[in-house]
C-alpha cells in the first residue's frame, strides 16, 4: 500500500470525468488499497481516484460507521434518492481549510462493484450518504464548491488563493502519523 500525493483545488484531473473500470484487477485492487491508506493517512472520510491523479471511477468511503461498512466504490452510480435533503458543512482533502454548506439527498442507495469486481447494493442515509454523494462527485468531474451559491464560492475561491499565495503547483504530500512505541 502507498500513501499518495493529493491533487488540490486548480489540478485539472479533479474536473475530468472520471472513465469507468472496465476489470477489476490487481491495478485497480491496488488503487482502493492506496485510496484508503492515502485517506486515512489524510484523516478524511472519503477519497476519490481523480483527487490521486487517477481519472478512473474507483471511491472509497470509511465514515467510522460499521453498517455499511467502510466501502470501495468502483463504477459506482446512485439509483435512489430520497426526497428529504440535509444541509450540512462539507469540506474536502483536495481544497484544505476550505468548508461550506452542501445540501445533500438524506438517503440514497448507491450500485458499484466490489474490490472483487462483484455487483452489490447498498443503502447510506446521513453523514455515510453525503460523503458517497461527494465522492461520486469527484469522479464527475464536480467539487462541493459548485453547490454553493456563486456569491459563497467566490468568497471561499478567494480565501483558497489568499492561502496558496506563494505556493506553485497543484499537488499536497500527505504524511502518515507514525506509529505508537509499545
Amino acid at each position: 500500500m502507498t500513501v499518495r500525493p493529493l491533487h488540490v483545488l486548480g489540478s485539472p484531473v479533479l474536473r475530468e470525468h472520471a472513465k469507468p473500470v472496465k476489470t477489476v484487477d490487481d491495478d485497480v485492487r491496488q488503487l482502493v488499497e492506496d485510496l484508503f491508506e492515502t485517506m486515512r493517512a489524510a484523516k478524511g472520510v472519503g477519497l476519490a481516484a481523480n483527487q490521486i491523479g487517477v481519472a478512473r471511477r474507483v471511491a472509497v468511503v470509511d465514515v467510522g460507521d460499521e453498517d455499511p461498512p467502510p466501502l470501495a466504490l468502483i463504477n459506482p452510480m446512485i439509483v435512489e434518492r430520497s426526497e428529504e435533503e440535509e444541509t450540512a458543512e462539507e469540506g474536502c482533502l483536495s481544497i484544505p481549510d476550505i468548508f461550506g454548506d452542501v445540501e445533500r439527498s438524506a438517503r440514497i442507495v448507491v450500485e458499484a462493484l466490489d474490490g472483487s469486481g462483484k455487483r452489490f447494493r447498498v443503502e447510506a442515509k446521513g453523514y455515510k450518504a453525503r460523503a458517497i454523494q461527494h465522492e461520486i462527485d469527484h469522479l464527475d468531474g464536480i467539487l462541493f464548491l459548485d453547490h454553493l451559491s456563486a456569491v459563497k464560492r467566490n468568497l471561499l475561491l478567494s480565501k483558497w488563493k489568499k492561502s496558496r499565495k506563494g505556493q506553485k503547483g497543484y499537488l499536497k504530500e500527505v504524511t502518515p502519523e507514525p506509529a505508537g512505541e509499545l
